[in-house]
């Protein structure tokens, strides 16, 4: 059992990071999300999939945005 709790974590942070990210942001858990997700997938026939991956997209050009404004001292 203990060796699955480094796959949950790499599956928190690379798959849902969209629905972290938005718990933060409007204070609610990340598991409600998810599950909130998974349901309106299953009822609309997977049209928010589309949804999560533009979020996908815009967090990762605002992360990189972010590291090109600040480079740390490897990157000078």
């Amino acid at each position: 059992m203990n060796e699955m709790i480094p796959v949950r974590y790499f599956l928190e942070d690379q798959i849902f990071g969209v629905c972290s990210a938005l718990g933060e942001k409007l204070r609610f858990s990340a598991s409600s999300i998810r599950l909130y997700f998974i349901y309106a997938s299953f009822l609309t026939f997977g049209s928010p999939i589309i949804l999560y991956l533009v979020l996908a997209f815009w967090m990762e050009i605002r992360k990189h945005l972010r590291r090109h404004n600040s480079p740390t001292i490897w990157e000078l």
